[in-house]
């Protein structure tokens, strides 16, 4: 099947390189040409693994192109798939502004039939504000549907090759055996719905995750208080099925992409409807409170910060992924900076991106590079390799022996008994 992609982000390009693998022709437009002329050279414009990969193979193969021109990939398209950028305004609503432009532009170019899918976060009646766009722009038969995507960063392409579910929402029984057949080599579950429906799910399901997030910080706060050992709670939590063990890992909340402007952008949905979420403002405001009640362990620790040197190792929003934004690292690092400390940082992948945030910040290029002269180091994403690290070694480099874990990354009894003072989230 002819596909064309608006967009080539995370979403985008994800989705791009698996339709590819299962055999559909597609095009990805993009019209940040440095982009374009990135990707036809066989660059990827982020970390994700799998995908550089997957690229060069859907490319070689001619299954994939990319363009920034809607001329050469929409006329001929039996579906286009929209997954441009929602990014949060000041008071938590998305800009919609990409999405009703991709919808103009394809306005313009469609020759024939086709299917137009939104596949960005939405709010709830945005897909069919796409389709009164298209629908005043040509007399030409189209449908629209919603199909969230649920991938998750550092692990998009397994998330997307192997889903647990497929959301279709759509009003057009054409457009759903269409979209059927575009995702037919795909395991999981189909959920076939109506478009406001499937609009919702997508903010519902990680509205969900952010709020296990945000409890099970918040039972580590009170294990910090009472002695207990959060870890093992999250084990003899998540062992129970009703329950499940994904996203009880205590730390200094969530960040990237998707949950912090998700989370907001339902809450001013039920506000723009008179509700009030009050679960979800919880949720929201522990987030917030985790990171600067771990601010608050660092000033205890090691009392006024001014001259104090700094090594923190993980600068991304999560491990896997250069992604920085609504990094908690990033907020860290900014606080302790205006606080007079001399920052140290680290990250496998997301350093250029860091400085490009923080244009100030000073990294060093070895993780072990961060303990020379520190006061304290600091572990602000959860790298595994950062636990294979020579601790013993970099023991020897401190000025002052404490780890602040963040992310209750290392082994509490091992970094004792070589000489730290440890500190982590929930945990004794």
């Amino acid at each position: 099947m002819k596909i064309a992609i608006i967009g080539a982000g995370y979403v985008g390009l994800v989705s791009a390189a698996v339709f590819s693998k299962l055999g559909h022709k597609v095009c990805v437009v993009e019209k940040n040409k440095d982009r374009v002329a990135n990707l036809k050279a066989g660059k990827a414009p982020f970390y994700e693994p799998n995908l550089p990969e997957l690229l060069k193979e859907a490319t070689k193969s001619g299954k994939l192109s990319v363009t920034d021109d809607y001329a050469q990939a929409i006329p001929n398209a039996e579906v286009i798939f929209i997954c441009v950028g929602t990014p949060m305004l000041a008071n938590g609503e998305p800009d919609l502004s990409y999405v009703f432009g991709a919808a103009k532009d394809i306005a313009h170019h469609i020759k024939n039939y086709c299917v137009v899918v939104d596949k960005s976060t939405v709010p709830v009646g945005t897909t069919e504000k796409v389709k009164k766009i298209i629908a005043d722009a040509t007399k030409l038969d189209f449908d629209v549907a919603s199909c969230p995507e649920f991938l998750r960063e550092g692990s998009a392409i397994e998330n997307t090759l192997n889903p647990d579910r497929i959301v279709i929402g759509t009003d057009s029984k054409r457009a759903r055996d269409i979209l059927l057949e575009v995702h037919g080599k795909l395991p999981g579950e189909r959920v076939t719905t109506d478009i406001r429906t499937a609009e919702i799910i997508k903010y519902a399901s990680n509205a969900f995750l952010a709020t296990k997030i945000s409890f099970i910080n918040e039972i580590a706060n009170l294990c910090d208080e009472v002695g207990a050992n959060v870890d093992d709670v999250a084990v003899g939590m998540g062992l129970d099925p009703r329950i499940g063990k994904a996203f009880l890992k205590a730390g200094i909340g969530y960040g990237g992409s998707c949950f912090p402007k998700d989370t907001k952008a339902l809450h001013h949905m039920a506000l723009s409807k008179d509700y009030n979420f009050k679960l979800l403002r919880a949720v929201i405001e522990v987030n917030g409170s985790q990171r600067r009640k771990f601010m608050g362990t660092i000033r205890n620790k090691l009392g006024d910060l001014n001259e104090k040197n700094i090594g923190v190792l993980g600068l991304a929003f999560k491990n896997n992924t250069d992604d920085v934004r609504e990094s908690a690292a990033l907020d860290i690092i900014s606080w302790l900076t205006k606080e007079g400390a001399k920052v140290k940082g680290y990250d496998p992948e997301a350093m250029p991106n860091a400085k490009k945030a923080l244009p100030a910040l000073t990294t060093v290029n070895k993780a072990e590079d961060v303990a020379v002269d520190a006061d304290a180091i600091l572990i602000l994403t959860e790298w595994s390799k950062f636990v294979d690290l020579n601790w013993a070694e970099m023991r020897r480099k401190v000025k002052n022996p404490v780890i602040l874990d963040g992310r209750n990354l290392l082994n509490s009894v091992k970094m004792r008994k070589l000489g730290f003072k440890y500190y982590s989230v929930g945990r004794p």
